[in-house]
């Protein structure tokens, strides 16, 4: 779902000083088979608050303008070069639950991206190069959901949307939590946990929304699998992520054995980001930025 070398220069975006930027590209490394960094010696937290600054303006983007908005100019700019976005449009909503938590989504991850930019001030990045319209053809394809000639819009109707914001969903989640342990000011730590926690419910409210769409058309459980699937592949975590399962099993709380949420480091992100097993470089969400 990103572009190339997004979450490349999202280290360098990041990064306060060189240092940083190596701790940061260190522990993005750590994944795919190097030393992870001991909280000690990990990046600064505004380097890692920068990191999640980028995907933040990802998610705002895609949910401000599946209910016709975006985000203003005066909560794009800072340091580095500003990207543009493409696609995005607003969804056809029918159900009018589904539109208006579409909505409140929308301003709690506006408002995700004015704190992270109010708490890092002049050190803010600017917001990358963003493509909604290509992005999720890739991903709809890596699961099989069409076929190799077929597009995929997420803001078509209201189920290809929810197929989108599950993707999105369940990722945030496990990108807070795997971002905790690194952070050492407790205020920012604080901070992270509440955002962690709204990522939750805001996941749980998508993954009720499909079970219900499951319930009518039982076709949906298994395309929402496939999503599972495709992850699971990629994200060299293990067989940990769980999908909303089937007509006789209710799964809407995806939790490890002590009952907790489980955690991914940005290597995994960005894994699931860029659809690929390998140290990803490229992929489709994210173009050059």
């Amino acid at each position: 779902m990103a572009g190339n070398d997004f979450i490349s220069n999202a280290v360098h975006r990041s990064g306060e000083t060189a240092q940083d930027t190596q701790r940061l590209g260190e522990m993005v490394d750590a994944a795919g088979g190097g030393p992870a960094p001991s909280p000690s010696e990990a990046p600064s937290d505004a380097s890692i608050l920068n990191f999640a600054l980028n995907l933040e303006y990802l998610e705002a983007e895609f949910y401000l303008r599946a209910t016709g908005s975006a985000l203003p100019d005066e909560l794009t700019t800072g340091t580095g070069t500003r990207g543009e976005v493409s696609g995005g449009k607003p969804v056809p909503f029918q159900n009018p639950v589904v539109r208006k938590f579409a909505q409140e989504i929308a301003s709690d991850e506006k408002q995700h991206v004015t704190f992270l930019r109010g708490a890092l001030g002049s050190a803010a990045v600017s917001r990358p190069a963003i493509s909604l319209d290509q992005s999720f053809t890739a991903a709809a394809r890596a699961a099989g959901l069409i076929g190799e000639a077929d597009t995929f819009d997420p803001y078509e109707n209201e189920l290809n949307f929810l197929f989108a914001a599950y993707l999105f969903e369940d990722v945030g989640v496990t990108a807070f939590k795997g971002a905790a342990p690194f952070i050492a000011n407790k205020t920012y730590l604080d901070a992270a946990a509440g955002l962690l926690a709204t990522e939750a419910y805001h996941a749980g409210i998508v993954r009720l929304s499909l079970y219900n769409q499951g319930v009518i058309d039982e076709a949906v459980f298994g395309a929402v699998q496939k999503i599972s699937d495709v992850r699971n592949a990629v994200d060299h975590v293990g067989d940990d992520d769980q999908s909303i399962g089937d007509a006789d099993t209710l799964n809407l709380i995806p939790t490890d054995g002590n009952g907790g949420a489980f955690g991914r480091t940005p290597q995994h992100i960005l894994n699931i980001v860029y659809l690929t097993p390998e140290r990803a470089t490229q992929g489709a969400s994210t173009p050059p930025g």
